[in-house]
């Protein structure tokens, strides 16, 4: 058995799952910037698989209807939450104003956390996509000359 990644894909992703899951990869896109590589959709429209870029991170991206083991959109359980997910971006600033002038639900405004000097500053800001999931953005502000040792 091997252990190795296959190329082109990161150690670990996540699957998220929506009702409208072309709709979503459309927002997603526009939203936050991500990239598809790959959509497979069946005969009645729904997405079979796919895949989404950020940079160096993936995601996949499919449609509740297609799973036969309980996949939910929050959107159809009263919003909740199973899970969120975090990225790191350049330029926080202009990924806000992305995700804002697309319509993301801005549920923790942009702030700077400082974890103290034996760690590091981030800024960053959370959102809730188009069928519930959450995300945190955040940009590496500075690092402690502990952390880069």
């Amino acid at each position: 058995m091997s252990s190795e990644v296959p190329a082109g894909w990161p150690r670990i992703s996540s699957a998220l799952f929506y009702d409208d899951a072309p709709a979503a990869i459309d927002w997603l896109g526009r939203a936050f910037g991500f990239v598809t590589r790959l959509k497979v959709e069946g005969d009645d429209g729904s997405i079979v698989h796919s895949e989404l870029e950020y940079e160096e991170g993936l995601i996949m991206v499919g449609s509740t209807a297609r799973g036969t083991d309980g996949r939910k959109s929050p959107r159809s359980i009263d919003g909740a939450n199973t899970q969120s997910l975090f990225i790191y971006v350049a330029d926080i600033e202009a990924h806000y104003a992305r995700a804002k002038a697309a319509g993301a639900k801005i549920v923790a405004e942009l702030e700077t956390k400082n974890y103290g000097d034996e760690h590091w500053v981030d800024r960053g800001y959370a959102a809730v996509d188009c069928e519930g999931h959450h995300w945190w953005f955040a940009q590496r502000m500075s690092t402690s000359k502990k952390q880069t040792a």
